[in-house]
């Protein structure tokens, strides 16, 4: 069944409105369509609204995630509405007005859509209209922008009392297409969509040319000397070595995963005399402060001051934070507020390098980034006309920890065994590399896809999600370099990494007076000084974070039994399968793990025998290559064909979770081979 007409237009207009990030930020704001439907019941006509849902994203907006309410039932609400202190009880009331079954829980600006006279409401989120919100003097400002069309709403939490309170200024004022919500940002209507966007945007694009015509040149004052931002490679160079250590900061608490900008914005703002007055001061809009805490951890360093002193001073500060941070929770608690969900920032900044942005996955770590950098849109704004005056901290705090937010964040699934770990994979291009990668974004890993063959790990990176879930980096196991510069695509992809899989590999099978010296060294360069080469890099990190972690290397049954004309790839397996012990004893009192995974006889989906070690082994053994899968499984124990999505769920169980006390072993996956049992 198609949507209403007037539900219809709405989607429309909300991804018009939505994919434009100057007329909201991600997932901020609402909009609403009011109509005629049929009442399956009676048959009769009955008043409806559609408004977005709880948690929804104008831009993506589909059908399900609209609530949809009788309206007689939302507006009779007003009749018992227990007032301002009890407001919070009124969201729950949404739900004896919903209209049938499904779609999306109300949000809590439902009110705000359903009573005001207008068929068609706006909620956005703009950095002009917010910068107007959280000027010092907003209200005479919004007067001179707009004269009497928009007119100025004082700060109030978002609910019910705020709904009553944009109807009564709607009522008062006939002439009017919208309001300027106080700390806020914007709420427009009109009686048809059109007109309900275009007054939107005409409340959008006039705060933003009122800005910048009004506006000083040097919002944030003068540059700092040696403040400002290093060149592009310095810095993200700076950017990587520093990744880890921030990670550690933000994840004291709780794990998290990362994102690092070095926009002209951010590195603008950090140059700028005034970033240390306004970062104190922190973001004002519910939305910002919800993803981002309610002030930045800054560092209080010039960029080229030497590592060693940037490091000692993030520890210095992290803990100024915690204890700040602690105390703010203090100052405004009560004996009902939700119990304090941790002290870590979630956006550090660095002067002359970037911002870092931490949440419980990249999409959210990123968005957190996303929305300072709306507060830093929003601060430019206010301090161009007059000062940046964010809403009070004690209606921070109500925000930060309502207790309807608190629902909402009960309400979320709980998290996959992997969700907040980083993984680095080698070979993953293809085979069992690339089983592995599938397996851990599944379990909720973001997952670096290393490979030779950039084409093929780029393949596989936007197959398994694209840059939220998992990044492509080309990589030569045998370079140091190469190695080097993968690990750091993934600190500044996802703020470190936790776990790595030594997988990359090649094989060539022959026997020891045919073997050469240069076959001998392809195979030891690859897998036995490739895998030295990854976890030492992989070392360096995981020790800076110092949140343990994992190293996982595929070894394979050869390791341990000695097959035929195999010498250089069975040496250089047995090699790998003792860097795990030595490795699992040298690296355990820093919490990283170190295990290995003996597969065999993985024909289907493999790189390597596609590549004419397949063939190689069929001369050997005198089969079929087409059967060569066949001939492995019916001499093993079990008699089943080992997959490289079994190799994958070995992976699996080491890391997920469960073996936490497991180091230095090796899981054959090969379904049973007598001969390479472990002793």
């Amino acid at each position: 069944m198609s949507p209403h007409p007037e539900a219809d237009a709405l989607l429309a207009r909300s991804h018009r409105l939505g994919s434009d990030p100057r007329n909201t930020n991600y997932a901020g704001g609402n909009a609403s369509a009011k109509g005629t439907g049929t009442d399956p019941v009676t048959g009769g006509e009955v008043e409806l609204m559609w408004v977005k849902g709880s948690g929804g994203d104008l831009g993506t907006l589909t059908e399900a995630g609209l609530a949809v309410l009788r309206l007689d039932r939302m507006r009779a609400l007003v009749e018992v509405y227990p007032g301002v202190e009890r407001e919070d009880e009124m969201v729950a009331a949404f739900d004896y007005c919903l209209h049938g079954k499904g779609g999306a829980a109300p949000s809590i600006d439902t009110a705000m859509h359903g009573l005001v006279e207008a068929a068609h409401v706006d909620h956005l989120h703009p950095d002009s209209g917010i910068a107007l919100a959280c000027a010092a003097d907003g209200e005479k400002l919004t007067a001179e922008c707009f004269g009497d069309s928009v007119v100025w709403v004082p700060w109030r939490r978002p609910g019910f009392q705020l709904g009553l309170d944009i109807a009564a200024v709607q009522a008062a004022n006939p002439q009017a297409i919208g309001c300027i919500l106080g700390g806020h940002g914007i709420t427009a209507w009109g009686d048809t969509s059109e007109e309900c966007e275009r007054n939107s945007l005409h409340i959008i694009r006039t705060a933003e040319a009122f800005l910048a015509e009004r506006g000083k040149p040097e919002p944030f004052g003068p540059v700092i000397e040696g403040y400002a931002a290093l060149g592009a490679t310095e810095r993200r160079e700076r950017a990587a070595a520093l990744a880890p250590v921030i990670r550690a900061i933000a994840s004291q608490d709780r794990p998290q995963v990362g994102h690092f900008t070095d926009s002209d914005v951010v590195l603008d703002f950090l140059a700028s005399a005034e970033h240390p007055r306004l970062a104190a001061l922190g973001t004002s809009c519910p939305d910002h402060f919800l993803r981002t805490k309610v002030r930045p951890l800054v560092l209080d360093l010039p960029p080229t001051a030497p590592l060693e002193e940037a490091v000692a001073r993030f520890k210095e500060l992290h803990a100024e934070y915690r204890e700040e941070y602690a105390a703010y929770y203090r100052r405004h608690a009560l004996p009902d507020s939700p119990a304090m969900r941790g002290a870590d920032p979630a956006i550090v900044l660095v002067p002359g390098v970037g911002m870092f942005s931490f949440g419980k996955d990249k999409q959210t770590a990123r968005v957190a980034g996303e929305f300072y950098v709306n507060a830093i849109n929003v601060m430019r704004g206010a301090e161009a006309v007059s000062t940046y005056a964010p809403i009070e901290e004690s209606e921070k705090f109500r925000i930060e920890y309502w207790a309807l937010e608190e629902a909402k964040l009960q309400r979320m699934p709980r998290p996959k065994p992997l969700a907040t770990r980083v993984a680095l994979v080698t070979g993953a291009g293809s085979g069992i590399g690339k089983a592995i990668a599938r397996r851990l974004v599944g379990e909720g890993a973001c997952v670096v896809v290393a490979d030779l063959n950039a084409e093929n790990a780029q393949a596989v990176a936007e197959e398994l999600g694209g840059a939220d879930k998992a990044v492509a980096v080309p990589v030569d196991v045998t370079s140091e370099e190469q190695i080097a510069d993968a690990f750091k695509a993934a600190v500044l992809a996802f703020g470190g990494v936790d776990l790595v899989v030594n997988n990359a590999g090649i094989s060539i099978s022959k026997p020891l007076l045919e073997t050469s010296a240069k076959d001998w060294d392809l195979q030891h360069d690859i897998m036995a000084r490739g895998s030295f080469l990854v976890s030492r890099e992989a070392a360096r990190v995981m020790i800076a974070q110092g949140l343990g972690g994992d190293i996982v290397y595929i070894a394979s049954k050869n390791a341990v039994f000695a097959g035929p004309n195999n010498i250089a790839y069975s040496a250089t397996k047995a090699d790998q399968a003792h860097q795990v012990r030595l490795l699992a004893a040298e690296l355990g009192e820093h919490g990283i793990r170190v295990n290995g995974i003996n597969p065999d006889g993985v024909v289907r989906g493999s790189g390597i025998f596609a590549g004419g070690w397949g063939a190689k082994r069929a001369a050997v053994y005198g089969v079929e290559e087409e059967k060569l899968g066949e001939f492995y499984a019916q001499r093993t124990i079990l008699k089943r064909e080992v997959l490289p999505d079994h190799v994958a769920n070995a992976v699996f169980a080491l890391t997920g979770g469960d073996l936490t006390h497991t180091t230095g072993l090796h899981i054959p996956v090969d379904a049973g081979v007598a001969a390479a049992f472990l002793r």
